[in-house]
C-alpha cells in the first residue's frame, strides 16, 4: 500500500504552484476538494485521513464521494465537475510517480463529467439590492463591516473567493473614487474603480477595522481573514434580516455568486454592452457573458418591437349545425 500523504503535498506545494503555475485560489479550491475526499473516505474505510493509502482512492470510491456530495451536501453539476477536475489533476500527478497504479489511475480519468443543465441565472432586482444593503446595523462594528463587504460584492461583481482575499494594499482611495485590484481566476488582475457612496463605506469600516496582523481588508471578529464560508454565513444572516422589508427576497436562493450576476445584469442594462460587462466581471472570453444576455427583458422586447410577425390570412370559423352534427356521430 502506497501511503498518499507525501503524494499530496508534493503536488499540493510543488507541482501546482511551482511547476503548473497555479493560482493560490486554484490551489485552495484543489485542496478542499481533498479535504472533504478525505473526510469522506475516512468515514467510508474507517481510517484515519493520515492513513488513506493511494490504492484506497480506486474509481468506486471516488464515484460514492461524487454521489455524496450531490446527495448529502446539494452541490450541482457544476461543484461536482469541479471536484471532479481536482481529483484528475491529482491522478496525472501520480500516474507518473506511481507506474503500478496505472490502471487505478485510467479508471478514475474515464469518469465523465456531468452534463449541466442551463438555468437561468438567479440575480435580486433593485428592491431586493436595497432591502439586503439596508440590512446591516451601521452602528455596530459588525455591521460596518458587513455593509461594506456586501456594497464592495454588488458593485465591484466580485468572486468570493476574491473578495475574501483583498488585502489593504490593493485598496485606493482616487479623489472620490475607490480603486480595487482584483487577483481573479487564472492569474488575471483587473483594475476595478466603484464610486464615492462604496468608498464612504469602506471608509467607514477601516476607521473601526484596527490593528490586526491579517492584511485582509475584510477580518473576522478575532482579527483573522473571513474565510469563504464566513461570506456566505454574513450573507445568509442579512438575507434572512432583509425579507422583513422585501418578502420577494425570500424566495431566491442567494449565494454570493447571485450578487455577482446582480452586478453583471445591472451593467448590461446600464451599458448595453457585454463587452464592458465582460471587462468589469474580468471574464477571458465574452462567450462566458453570454448568459446575462438571455435574462435581459429589454432585449427582448425590443426584438419583439422590430420584428413583424408573418400575417394570416383572414377567415372565420362557422360550427356545424348540432343536428347534422349529432346524425353524422350517429
Amino acid at each position: 500500500m502506497t501511503p498518499i500523504a507525501h503524494h499530496m503535498t508534493a503536488w499540493l506545494r510543488q507541482r501546482l504552484p511551482i511547476e503548473r503555475g497555479a493560482s493560490p485560489h486554484t490551489c485552495d479550491a484543489y485542496a478542499t476538494a481533498f479535504q472533504l475526499l478525505f473526510t469522506f473516505a475516512s468515514d467510508k474505510l474507517g481510517v484515519a485521513p493520515s492513513d488513506i493509502a493511494f490504492e484506497q482512492l480506486d474509481a468506486r470510491l471516488v464515484l460514492d464521494f461524487l454521489d455524496h456530495i450531490q446527495r448529502e451536501r446539494g452541490c450541482g453539476p457544476r461543484t461536482r465537475n469541479a471536484r471532479l477536475a481536482a481529483i484528475k489533476s491529482f491522478m496525472r500527478f501520480m500516474e507518473h510517480r506511481d507506474p503500478a497504479a496505472l490502471n487505478q489511475v485510467r479508471e478514475v480519468l474515464a469518469i465523465p463529467a456531468q452534463r449541466v443543465t442551463v438555468e437561468p441565472v438567479r440575480h435580486l432586482d433593485p428592491e431586493q439590492v436595497k432591502a439586503l444593503l439596508d440590512a446591516p446595523d451601521p452602528s455596530t462594528r459588525a455591521g460596518i463591516r458587513d455593509r461594506a463587504l456586501l456594497h464592495v460584492a454588488l458593485t465591484g461583481g466580485l468572486r468570493v473567493s476574491e473578495l475574501v482575499g483583498l488585502r489593504i494594499d490593493e485598496v485606493a482611495f482616487r479623489d472620490r473614487y475607490l480603486d480595487l485590484r482584483i487577483r481573479g481566476k487564472g492569474r488575471k488582475e483587473r483594475v476595478v474603480t466603484l464610486w464615492k457612496v462604496v468608498a464612504d463605506g469602506v471608509r467607514a469600516w477601516l476607521a473601526v477595522r484596527g490593528e490586526v496582523k491579517a492584511p485582509e481588508l475584510f477580518v473576522n471578529a478575532r482579527g483573522e481573514a473571513l474565510t469563504r464560508s464566513g461570506a456566505e454565513y454574513i450573507l445568509a444572516k442579512h438575507v434572512e434580516t432583509a425579507t422583513d422589508s422585501c418578502v420577494s427576497i425570500s424566495q431566491v436562493r442567494v449565494s454570493p455568486h447571485v450578487l455577482r450576476h446582480t452586478c453583471a445584469m445591472t451593467t448590461l442594462r446600464a451599458t448595453r454592452d457585454i463587452r464592458k460587462v465582460a471587462l468589469w466581471l474580468g471574464h477571458a472570453s465574452t462567450q462566458t457573458t453570454e448568459i446575462y444576455l438571455a435574462q435581459d427583458p429589454v432585449d427582448k422586447l425590443e426584438t419583439l418591437e422590430a420584428v413583424v410577425p408573418p400575417s394570416l390570412r383572414p377567415g372565420t370559423f362557422s360550427p356545424p349545425d348540432k343536428l347534422l352534427a349529432s346524425l353524422k356521430r350517429s
